[in-house]
């Protein structure tokens, strides 16, 4: 029978035990999960200039991850309603642990770690009471949950915490789901979006919703800045003829910013921003979209539109060294800064919905 000495025993020897960091693999700049040609899943590490620093299996197709910010770490989600993740272990390959939604609850594909890296926390759903959930996890105790709380509203897709702080933002898309239904929205008629902001303990510090007129437009996708500002992508559900801003910009205590592109060219989106990403000096922020096949980019002080780079079957975003790295379903991942690409490095497989940058890479 375990003893409390022992267990403590455990904790000691497990504090002092060397644990793998991100420098042992490759020092990898993004984390992406990927279909090779084989019909495998992988996750792969991604220096930021596109090289493959390792690979390893998922057991079925993910989305996002969210990287420990020190250990070799990662948590590879399934896609909505998926309720799996797997914990894997960046330097073996191997799975540490597999993680599996509490009963009643499905994952959205996104997570984040506190910033000591004690604690992950996922964007679920509660589908039978239709309310959107933020499950806490013990990273130290091999990713036991221990705690949840509302997420501030329906459908949780995006959950980042803002870099130095311990403040958590959560995109509220306010589209229902069910495992029943599979990838099929709910309960569009009733979409209310919004971002809320919560303390590490749960504690709700501010919701801010759109105007009315703009509640079909599903809030998904999240970028975070340093000193508190917030890029969030949107997907909209109404009439495409209407072409509605799909990217804002936000500040605790503040009227959120919403930027578009120039006449048609918003159009060109047909509604859909599948990524966003802020630049490395913070400068610019960028969304993709992939049925539209290109990225847009816009200054983020004045708000103006400054940019657009075609690229096909584009959806992963985040920033780079010149600017921003983009991938492609397509197995191309390609840095650049404004309408001309500066590099491209092409692979095997075709990369998933987004490009996740390792904490720590860039400041």
């Amino acid at each position: 029978m375990a003893t409390r000495r022992g267990f403590l025993a455990g904790l000691a020897m497990a504090a002092i035990v060397p644990r793998p960091t991100w420098a042992d693999v490759g020092s990898p700049a993004y984390l992406a999960a990927a279909k090779l040609p084989t019909g495998a899943y992988v996750l792969a590490g991604l220096s930021s200039d596109g090289t493959e620093t390792f690979r390893v299996p998922l057991p079925d197709r993910g989305h996002a991850a969210a990287a420990h910010p020190t250990r070799a770490e990662a948590v590879a989600f399934a896609r909505r309603p998926g309720t799996f993740a797997v914990v894997l272990d960046c330097l073996t390959g191997e799975p540490k642990a597999t993680l599996q939604s509490a009963e009643g609850r499905h994952f959205y594909g996104h997570g984040t770690f506190s910033r000591d890296g004690s604690l992950l926390f996922t964007s679920e759903n509660d589908f039978d009471g239709n309310r959107g959930m933020i499950a806490v996890r013990d990273a130290v105790m091999n990713y036991l949950q221990i705690d949840e709380f509302p997420s501030g509203g329906v459908g949780p897709h995006d959950i980042g915490r803002l870099p130095g702080t311990d403040t958590l933002v959560v995109a509220n898309g306010g589209i229902g789901s069910h495992p029943d239904a599979g990838e099929v929205d709910l309960g569009i008629p009733e979409m209310r979006p919004n971002l809320s902001y919560f303390d590490a303990n749960g504690r709700l510090m501010d919701i801010v919703e759109l105007a009315p007129d703009l509640w079909r437009n599903s809030i998904r996708h999240l970028a975070l800045r340093g000193d508190g500002l917030v890029a969030f992508a949107m997907q909209w559900h109404g009439d495409e003829a209407e072409a509605p801003p799909l990217i804002g910009l936000h500040r605790q205590g503040e009227a959120p910013r919403l930027l578009s592109a120039p006449g048609p060219l918003q159009s060109e989106m047909r509604g859909y921003a599948g990524s966003v990403a802020l630049s490395q000096d913070g400068e610019r922020v960028a969304i993709s979209s992939p049925p539209g096949g290109q990225v847009h980019i816009w200054d983020t002080e004045s708000g103006g539109w400054v940019d657009r780079l075609m690229m096909t079957d584009t959806c992963g975003l985040s920033s780079g060294p010149e600017g921003f790295v983009a991938t492609t379903g397509l197995g191309a991942v390609i840095g650049f800064r404004g309408s001309t690409s500066g590099w491209q490095r092409q692979h095997d497989g075709a990369w998933d919905n987004h490009l996740v940058r390792i904490a720590g890479d860039f400041v």
